[in-house]
């Protein structure tokens, strides 16, 4: 199944959004901000770019996708929701003692989750290992991983990029969600990471910026991703972190915050009316 029309790709986006709410707003935790900052990516590549099957999830040929920045699950519990990989139902159990959607991804228990993640900058080691297990059996998948702004401090992110230079693995595609707030803070006041694109580029990566909310943007960018040979490719997408809820818009404070019901009424509210 592949969208190519760029309105119902925004409404998918629309509708995970609204999941990511819910999510949090059931499981009275987790990280929207960071999670809504990131869901246009998600929906280009699960909807528009990646090869993959829901009823065949484990399949050898499938694209793989790793979120780096673990932390972000509700967005990929979301997405694959609303690819059919199980029932929607099943977000209202986010972060329940009895449901297989943790406060991480978790993929001996979800179908469609290639790897756990959670350690932050540990992620792009596993698709580093994942893209070049693909070259060797020249099998021809791809390799998709999420990591954030502030998640690439980590100085193991950095060996990563060495590694996938040295290796030229040209079928990684690195996706940085560059929403400009961490934790702490602004990243540029708690540890500076700019100039982001130059420092990837001085790896041997073929860089591409873009707006982490326009959806052509996004295809235009994977399409041209997929074309590059000889050295990996990262995607550095300027987000806003909070996208779609007014009050949640660039405020660090929803870094880790769940709504309470005042404000998830507001939030599904204006969603839906989108």
């Amino acid at each position: 199944m592949k969208i190519t029309d760029i309105n119902e790709l925004e409404k998918i986006a629309k509708n995970i959004r609204v999941g990511i709410i819910k999510q949090v707003y059931s499981g009275k935790s987790g990280h929207p901000g960071g999670s809504l900052s990131c869901t246009d990516i998600l929906t280009v590549l699960y909807f528009n770019q990646m090869n993959i099957d829901h009823e065949k999830p484990n399949s050898p040929s499938r694209d793989r996708f790793v979120l780096s920045k673990g932390h972000a699950s509700p967005a990929l519990y979301s997405t694959l929701a609303n690819r059919g990989y199980f029932d929607k139902e099943q977000l209202a159990t986010f972060r329940g003692i009895d449901s297989i959607l943790q406060g991480h991804p978790d993929m001996k228990h979800i179908k469609g989750v290639d790897m756990s993640t959670g350690s932050l900058g540990q992620g792009l080691s596993c698709a580093n290992g994942m893209a070049m297990a693909s070259k060797l059996r020249k099998d021809g998948n791809r390799v998709y991983c999420l990591v954030g702004d502030g998640e690439i401090e980590e100085g193991q992110i950095w060996e990563a990029c060495m590694s996938a230079s040295h290796y030229k693995l040209d079928n990684l595609c690195v996706i940085v969600d560059n929403n400009n707030l961490q934790i702490d803070g602004n990243i540029e006041e708690v540890m500076n990471s700019y100039p982001i694109n130059l420092k990837f580029e001085s790896f041997g990566f073929n860089v591409i910026n873009v707006d982490g909310h326009n959806i052509k943007e996004l295809i235009d960018a994977f399409n041209k991703a997929k074309l590059v040979k000889g050295r990996p490719t990262v995607i550095i997408a300027k987000t806003i972190k909070g996208k779609g809820v007014s009050f949640m818009e660039n405020q660090v404070g929803w870094h880790g915050k769940a709504p309470n019901e005042e404000q998830y009424n507001i939030a599904i509210k204006e969603l839906e009316q989108a």
